[in-house]
């Protein structure tokens, strides 16, 4: 019987009668649920031959198990007349029996011719170059998004440092201009450097707010350049 043993296996096992008489046969089995034998009995005439058709049911097949599955063909010589096949075979006496025993082998393909199979129902394989082709540039469109994006963060956060030391400055010059009027406002005499102090704290402030508001129109045009 050859594998695999997913599906029914059919062997066919050809009976021939030489003689000249009519021959009565029985085929038995050692596995009677594993086999489906049709026929299983019957009348071979003389010089002919009948065919019959052993199934395999399906099973899980294991290689280190050896068969031990048997068949028997039993034949007689058939009375002049015959009426019940069943008598026959109860009547019959055992010198009068010939039997023929057969072993069951279960033989699975080669390796290779599997292999064949496989390869030979393996479609070939196709190489779109297209797909390969088409995607590779958008590794490097988006390393150069990272890259800008990193510098510009940078150039904010540069720029972010600066206006905090330029507030610093401004509240530190807005500070020393507060007390610079408190000094002059209590120099009853109004002395010329007094007045000079004043001016130079009053002129600071302006020129701070100018530097200021530079940065920040330098900045913003950057950022829309960029």
């Amino acid at each position: 019987f050859p594998g695999p043993f997913t599906d029914v296996v059919t062997t066919n096992l050809k009976l021939r009668n030489p003689s000249d008489r009519k021959v009565c046969f029985k085929v038995k089995t050692t596995a009677p649920r594993r086999y489906c034998v049709r026929p299983n009995s019957g009348i071979i005439d003389p010089g002919s031959s009948v065919v019959v058709s052993v199934m395999l049911q399906p099973f899980d097949y294991d290689p280190n198990e050896k068969s031990k599955h048997k068949f028997m063909v039993q034949t007689t010589y058939a009375p002049p007349n015959i009426s019940d096949m069943e008598a026959v075979w109860k009547e019959a006496k055992p010198d009068e029996l010939m039997d023929s025993k057969l072993r069951c082998v279960f033989e699975m393909p080669n390796e290779n011719d599997k292999l064949n199979d496989i390869d030979a129902s393996k479609p070939a394989p196709v190489l779109n170059t297209s797909k390969q082709d088409g995607p590779m540039p958008k590794p490097h469109s988006v390393s150069l998004n990272d890259t800008e994006t990193r510098k510009l963060m940078e150039e904010c956060k540069r720029l972010q440092a600066e206006i905090m030391k330029l507030t610093d400055e401004n509240r530190h010059l807005r500070d020393e201009g507060l007390r610079l009027r408190k000094v002059a406002h209590s120099d009853k005499s109004g002395s010329p450097a007094a007045l000079a102090l004043r001016d130079n704290g009053s002129n600071s402030l302006p020129s701070l707010l100018v530097v200021i508001a530079a940065i920040f129109i330098g900045f913003f045009l950057g950022k829309f350049i960029l």
